[in-house]
């Protein structure tokens, strides 16, 4: 049995003068007709997400909307915060719910690398090259 796919995506543009002038305006194309077409038997999901951003691309949208639209369909609210949170960490991002803890887990660590700075007696350790400086 053999299965064969494709994804095909049309876009089609007209454009029509406002003005009471005859003809077009001189930088436009009066028609467009962009078929976009890929096979899709072994189609992952970032190869599906790179056609759609071709096709996105091909319509006018510049590289940092097409990102900000695949954040905006991850993170949207009727999304489950479980998964949003899987996406993130996958990404190293911080959720915005989440900063608060993530600043007191910096702080303490930052208070746990100044205690272990310090010396048994107290004392504030230095490197070994500013203890040869300051013996010179």
């Amino acid at each position: 049995m053999t299965y064969k796919a494709t994804l095909k995506v049309k876009f089609d543009t007209e454009w029509t003068s406002t003005s009471y002038s005859s003809g077009y305006d001189l930088s436009m194309l009066p028609e467009e007709h962009y078929t976009f077409q890929v096979p899709a038997e072994d189609l992952n999901v970032h190869q599906l997400f790179r056609f759609f951003a071709t096709v996105a691309r091909a319509m006018g949208h510049d590289e940092l909307t097409i990102m900000k639209g695949a954040c905006g369909l991850a993170f949207a609210e009727d999304r489950s915060v479980e998964n949003m949170r899987k996406v993130a960490d996958e990404f190293e991002l911080t959720l915005g719910e989440d900063l608060r803890k993530k600043f007191d887990e910096m702080k303490e660590s930052d208070a746990e690398w100044e205690r272990i700075k310090k010396g048994v007696m107290g004392t504030v350790l230095t490197d070994e090259n500013d203890q040869c400086e300051e013996s010179l």
